[in-house]
């Protein structure tokens, strides 16, 4: 997902000592060869130079060495043995999926559209586009700011959406994103107004955005009178993403990550990502993270989901969950999204485990998400034009509308290091690394099935493995759980820009929330109970 700000097809990587990468997956300028040609391998981007007078671009490390892609033949052959189908559900909440992608996008914002001015400094626009945990996916760049104060209704409170009535559900305010609400054309007057447009790509991830923002503005209105209007603001931002990386460290990693790696990296400190930062220094983003390690999440993507009482069983699909966002899709012709498509969030997450009871899913039915492992379901070997920026000479079952396949080929392109060469440098950093075997890198278990290759080919896979096949295969052998070089990188690189973030956790180890069931205990469903505050906010058609 990386820092593409809209589209996901043509991506820029500014790579501290190397330069600026720009990657084109099949997309329309031509900048690289056609990955889905003949040719051996994608033609690797040439490093630019950034005239001086550029802003700085999201900045982009290596923790890894560079790589050798495999071929072209072998990457088409695998990213075609990734997209059959999920391999099983797991335990995790089908919610955790998309928290995942809200995560992401606030890690990889690029504020460039929000910052204010002229007159704003070189080293804001850097900080401005640095991977922390500080949701300016959701803030922007504060309600002083010229070009973010259009995401609030008052100056401290961010603005909500309507929705559509379609009968027998009325209007519901407060369920929809925020929307433009005008221009020349339907798709102009739909376009989500959040600093973040890939937070409209699908509706779930929508409906996340949006309860985060309906938790923002009970915190601040839970804040004591005596708190000045001046300090309102700040002092509501930073409980909010205290709770919020409190909640990502005790709730979402443990339930993606093997714990004892989570424990070592919080509790010894990093080996591999930025280990001797300066704390409050601004941190990089790892690409061996952005472009492999972290696309776990496409792996735990259903094809269709129990979606609210109007839409149960399968009927949510993943095509319709696109097609309810303004930036994949159209609403079918509305402006605002119907209210027939607002989520139950009972069927996405578990709020009985959470000590909610009262809050269970019809008939106990909680979406769970696919396993993580080297299988995705395959309405992903088909995406959506708009959620990649592809154009209309891309048509339906093009390879290069294929999800694995367009992963496998940034990767290349990037010339990311295999799992092999990370096992490496773990190793030489002090981190005791299991590496993977001929045969569990081939077979795995229940996972993607490589027996259609070539010997040859095997041979290319299993001494050079993409790392986000290694990363997802260490999961599959782990009971779904990354363990192995890709817990490493993802503790690694959450533990830096919680550490980096204006306000921390890793830095002020004291804090405990205080919006939950006690004060060590934060999880997503607490957060949304007290976003919405009732049973009716978290199951607003009810049934």
């Amino acid at each position: 997902m990386s820092q593409a700000r809209l589209k996901h097809g043509s991506e820029s990587f500014f790579i501290e000592g190397e330069g600026l990468l720009t990657t084109q997956v099949g997309g329309r300028t031509g900048d690289e060869a056609d990955p889905v040609s003949g040719s051996e391998s994608p033609r690797v981007p040439t490093p630019q130079a950034l005239a001086a007078e550029v802003p700085p671009p999201f900045r982009f490390s290596r923790v890894g060495p560079k790589g050798t892609a495999l071929g072209a033949a072998a990457t088409k052959k695998l990213a075609r043995a990734m997209v059959v189908g999920g391999g099983g559900a797991g335990d995790v909440p089908a919610g955790y999926t998309y928290l995942g992608q809200f995560i992401d996008h606030d890690l990889t914002m690029d504020r460039t559209d929000v910052m204010f001015g002229d007159d704003v400094r070189p080293v804001d626009l850097l900080q401005g586009r640095s991977p922390r945990l500080d949701l300016d996916s959701l803030y922007g760049n504060g309600p002083g700011d010229a070009a973010s104060a259009r995401f609030y209704s008052d100056g401290l409170h961010l603005k909500t959406g309507t929705t559509v009535a379609v009968l027998p559900d009325r209007t519901k305010p407060g369920h929809d994103l925020p929307r433009v609400g005008k221009g020349s054309n339907k798709a102009a007057k739909r376009t989500a107004l959040v600093p973040d447009l890939r937070n409209d790509e699908n509706l779930v991830v929508a409906q996340t955005h949006l309860a985060m923002i309906h938790f923002h503005n009970r915190v601040l209105d839970k804040l004591p009178a005596s708190v000045p209007p001046a300090e309102r603001f700040t002092r509501a931002r930073k409980r909010v993403t205290l709770h919020y990386q409190w909640m990502i460290r005790h709730d979402y990693l443990p339930r993606i990550c093997q714990k004892a790696v989570l424990d070592d990296v919080f509790g010894a400190g990093r080996k591999l990502v930025e280990p001797d930062a300066v704390p409050t220094s601004i941190p990089t983003m790892p690409v061996e993270f952005s472009v492999a390690a972290f696309r776990l999440g496409h792996s735990m993507v259903r094809a269709s989901y129990n979606w609210n009482r109007r839409f149960p069983g399968t009927a949510g699909s993943l095509d319709f969950l696109f097609a309810f966002s303004g930036t994949s899709g159209d609403m079918f012709g509305d402006v605002r999204l119907p209210s027939n498509w607002i989520a139950d969030w009972r069927r996405m997450y578990d709020f009985p485990a959470g000590g909610r009871p009262g809050l269970a899913a019809p008939g106990g039915n909680v979406n769970r998400a696919m396993r993580i492992d080297t299988r995705l379901t395959d309405p992903l070997a088909d995406l959506p034009l708009r959620s990649f920026g592809g154009g209309p000479s891309i048509p339906d079952g093009d390879l290069r509308r294929n999800l694995a396949f367009r992963n496998l080929v940034r990767a290349n392109m990037v010339k990311l290091a295999s799992g092999q060469q990370m096992v490496t440098r773990l190793r030489n950093r002090g981190v005791n690394v299991t590496a993977l075997t001929r045969a569990q890198i081939l077979d795995g278990t229940g996972g993607a099935k490589l027996d259609h290759l070539t010997a040859a080919e095997k041979n290319a896979v299993v001494g050079r493995t993409p790392l986000w096949f290694y990363v997802l295969r260490e999961a599959e052998l782990n009971d779904g759980r990354l363990t192995g070089v890709g817990a490493r990188i993802v503790a690694e690189t959450f533990h830096r820009a919680m550490e980096g973030s204006r306000f921390s956790i890793v830095r002020n180890p004291e804090f405990r929330p205080s919006l939950g069931r006690d004060d060590t205990t934060f999880e997503m469903t607490d957060l949304l109970f007290f976003a919405f505050g009732s049973k009716a906010g978290i199951n607003p058609l009810g049934g």
